[in-house]
């Protein structure tokens, strides 16, 4: 692994981009000196302090917990130049305006210290043009490095050095930003608009092109490419809205200037309807209004030929449905391509045209196939790239395909396919990716870091990581270990839909922890996203509906026993958490005696949400956690001040919006590993095993003499409850569910400051839940959040 550290940055340009970039930066607990103009009015930093202010508005949030903007410092050109010395790491994030840039370049370099690393955050301005800015020594220093928005969500950074760079350069920068910011860095080559955008922003001009070619409404073709295509919710027009309709015009331009001999060049351009909009000031969701817009509760679309908003009503036929559901890729593009259907045959020109370009250009714009894929994978949302989709659908088949409307004049370009096409079955193997550039098979990287990724995202022609040697499977569980590890740890996964937490995944924990005591010296609980998702609702609804309360009881009991298995172990159980963690799956998170949470983790209590709350060892837990840090005040037996933020967040179904999050809401501890890579998570996770494991591990007994709140702190909640009762701001059942999780955090309807054991905690939450369980209220509850997915306020 590379020592190269970061310990200070700078960013350059407090706008949208680098005000985020800055916050992602403080998110892995690197201070920020964050630079703009001097303000010519008022606090000479204002500029930069209006940045950061909002910052804390942006949905969704830039930060993963609001206390990390103290990371960030404010500073400016004028006044600051000389805090750049201090920095490692210096990210140019200002307009792409070539002048703009090169100009800020004279003013930093006699500032820049002689280790640290320069990059900019253009997203398609020449990198060499702009190296060419710099004094001949920073040159080596000098690179590419091209975070997409949001930068804190969007996994890409394109990579791009210069004929000048370092080789070490490259590679510690694609270390560190791997790693420590848990991105997915792509090398680029120095062409316009790199990777992407090239062939991301050419796939949106196709669909704008196709849709008007076939008649098609906006609202229509959102539906035809969002998640049915493995695209994004926001498909295609909510996707140049989410962007911004600026800022993809300014890319567009960027190609009709550079790419002059693109075969494709008379469609890069947007239409006139579009252009309206942007000397209309409707640029998308920063402005209100773009493609879509929001009346009331209502979302309308542009009907460029009234130039009217409409409700937005886009539905796929039935007959392209169909073929949609087809299973095998190869036959489900035959059928599109058969059909006279004008929704299937504008995904049949999409994807053709997409293929089409992507062939012509993968000797100009990337070192290989993979590198395309990868990088509409991570900065797209594609669940496939272009070639991988081309691949997993007959490779031979859709090329003769391709030819042939090639030659029929049907396709965007006359451009015949490259050479390299025809005789290929494809791009991708595990010998490596196809490089028209060299036509040769490049390998993966084989820097370090990538050897922390036990089980890497794979391309579709790659065979599947392995699935490793099952120790023992049942019902929604499995047992196993990953081949080439340490032999003496596991791994528990969950195997179940959604990995709900049903009766028999309940039992298959306990019992693969029996297991895992008396063979293996450590295990984890890892799967991937989400971690898991609560208890299996339908199953306790159906047991509802048959009355069969006493067995819902021990079925409780059941998760609340599962619950201490995983913290009573005589082994440690070191619990990786990516994605959601709610209602029992935070509880055994909980439990566990070690966590490692990937970044983007939401972790939450949210059993109020139908009518309940946490029985599953949670309410115990946070009462067990509110007395442990009483006792380190000199009033030991005032547990009340510590159940305040949790009762708020438990009574309101609050999740956290990220792993530090989680941490500050008592989901899980301050010494919790906080991977901000994904993909490291198994790696890092059988280290702490290992580690806990040799350390020599002490289970942890039941809980004795806690301290609880008692009715005092029952009636202090009651209080605010009746008020928001009575303002009309809950409902009556509201008051109860908030009413019960207040008793079991509180310990029951006994004297402040009485201690109590645990198991009377579990019987507490136990019987408040099956109280709440009776009711038709919470019931309806349940019934609606199954067939909606959304709460229902009864």
């Amino acid at each position: 692994m590379s020592t190269f550290t970061v310990k200070h940055a700078a960013v350059l340009g407090a706008g949208v981009m680098g005000a985020q970039i800055a916050a992602h930066l403080a998110n892995a607990g690197i201070p920020v000196t964050l630079f703009d103009l001097t303000a010519k009015e008022g606090a000479r930093n204002a500029i930069t302090e209006r940045a950061l202010a909002a910052l804390r508005k942006l949905e969704p949030a830039p930060l993963a917990r609001p206390e990390q903007l103290a990371l960030i410092e404010a500073a400016n050109y004028d006044d600051d130049l000389e805090r750049l010395a201090q920095c490692d790491l210096v990210i140019e994030a200002i307009a792409e305006r070539l002048d703009w840039k090169t100009d800020l370049y004279h003013r930093i370099a006699p500032h820049v210290a002689a280790h640290a690393i320069l990059a900019s955050n253009t997203s398609g301005l020449s990198i060499g043009t702009l190296a060419d800015a710099l004094p001949t020594a920073l040159r080596p220093r000098f690179c590419g490095v091209h975070f997409f928005n949001p930068p804190r969500y969007m996994r890409l950074v394109e990579l791009i050095g210069t004929p000048h760079t370092q080789a070490r350069v490259l590679d510690q920068l694609e270390t560190w930003l791997t790693s420590r910011l848990g991105k997915g860095v792509v090398r680029a080559l120095d062409t316009p608009n790199f990777v992407a955008n090239r062939i991301g922003v050419f796939a949106i001009l196709a669909a704008l092109h196709h849709t008007a070619r076939l008649g098609l409404s906006f609202a229509e073709v959102d539906a035809l490419t969002g998640p049915r295509i493995g695209r994004p919710k926001s498909a295609t027009y909510r996707t140049a809205d989410v962007v911004g309709l600026d800022t993809l015009a300014h890319v567009v331009r960027t190609m009709h200037e550079q790419l002059p001999q693109d075969p494709w060049h008379r469609y890069f351009q947007l239409p006139d309807w579009m252009q309206a909009l942007i000397e209309q000031g409707a640029l998308g969701q920063k402005t209100g209004a773009g493609v879509y817009k929001k009346v009331g509760k209502e979302i309308q679309v542009l009907d460029p030929a009234s130039g009217q908003y409409l409700p937005a009503a886009g539905t796929i036929a039935p007959e392209v449905d169909a073929i949609l559901k087809e299973r095998d890729p190869a036959r489900r593009f035959a059928a599109l391509r058969a059909s006279e259907h004008p929704q299937a045959q504008f995904l049949w020109s999409l994807w053709r045209d997409t293929f089409h370009y992507s062939a012509m250009h993968l000797a100009d714009v990337a070192d290989n196939a993979r590198d395309i894929d990868q990088a509409m994978r991570w900065g797209f949302g594609w669940a496939q790239g272009p070639f991988e989709t081309w691949q997993a659908s007959g490779w031979q088949a859709l090329a003769q395909a391709i030819a042939d409307d090639i030659a029929a004049g049907r396709s965007m370009s006359d451009a015949p396919l490259p050479a390299w096409v025809a005789p290929r079955q494809g791009v991708h193997s595990d010998a490596g990716s196809y490089s028209a550039r060299t036509d040769t098979l490049r390998p993966r990287s084989t820097l370090p870091v990538y050897a922390r990724q036990l089980l890497p995202q794979r391309l579709a022609g790659e065979s599947p990581n392995p699935r490793g040697d099952t120790l023992w499977e049942a019902a929604g569980v499995r047992l196993w270990q990953l081949p080439g590890q340490d032999a003496r740890l596991g791994f528990l996964s969950l195997t179940s839909k959604m990995h709900t937490l049903g009766s028999e995944v309940l039992a298959g924990i306990r019992d693969a922890v029996a297991r895992a005591e008396r063979e293996l010296d450590a295990l984890v609980f890892w799967h991937e996203a989400p971690f898991a998702v609560g208890a299996n609702l339908e199953q306790v609804y159906q047991a509802c509906q048959a009355g069969e309360y006493e067995q819902l009881d021990a079925m409780v009991e059941t998760f609340q026993q599962t619950s201490l298995c995983l913290q009573q172990a005589q082994i440690p159980i070191v619990a990786a958490v990516q994605g959601m963690a709610l209602g029992g799956g935070c509880e055994f998170l909980m439990r566990a005696s070690h966590r490692v949470l990937a970044l983007e983790s939401y972790i939450g209590l949210v059993e109020a949400g139908v009518g309940l709350i946490p029985a599953g060892g949670g309410s115990a837990w946070l009462a067990a956690r509110a007395h442990d840090l009483a006792q380190q005040t000199a009033t030991p037996n005032e547990v009340f001040p510590y159940l305040q933020p949790v009762f708020q967040n438990v009574a309101t179904a609050q999740v956290s919006k990220s792993a530090l999050q989680a941490i500050d809401m008592g989901y899980a501890q301050a010494h919790d590993i906080v991977a901000f890579n994904a993909d490291e998570l198994p790696w890092i996770a059988l280290r702490v095993a290992r580690a806990a494991a040799d350390a020599g591990h002490t289970p942890r007994a039941p809980r004795r003499a806690i301290a609880v709140a008692g009715r005092a702190g029952i009636a202090n909640f009651e209080m605010s409850l009746v008020n928001m009762r009575e303002g009309g701001l809950i409902s009556a059942h509201d008051y109860r569910v908030a009413r019960a999780a207040a008793v079991a955090l509180c310990g029951g309807e006994v004297d402040p400051g009485s201690r109590v054991d645990e198991a009377w905690l579990l019987a507490v939450e136990r019987r408040e839940f099956m109280a709440l369980l009776r009711t038709p209220e919470t019931q309806a509850r349940i019934r609606h959040t199954l067939d909606t997915g959304k709460p229902l306020r009864n």
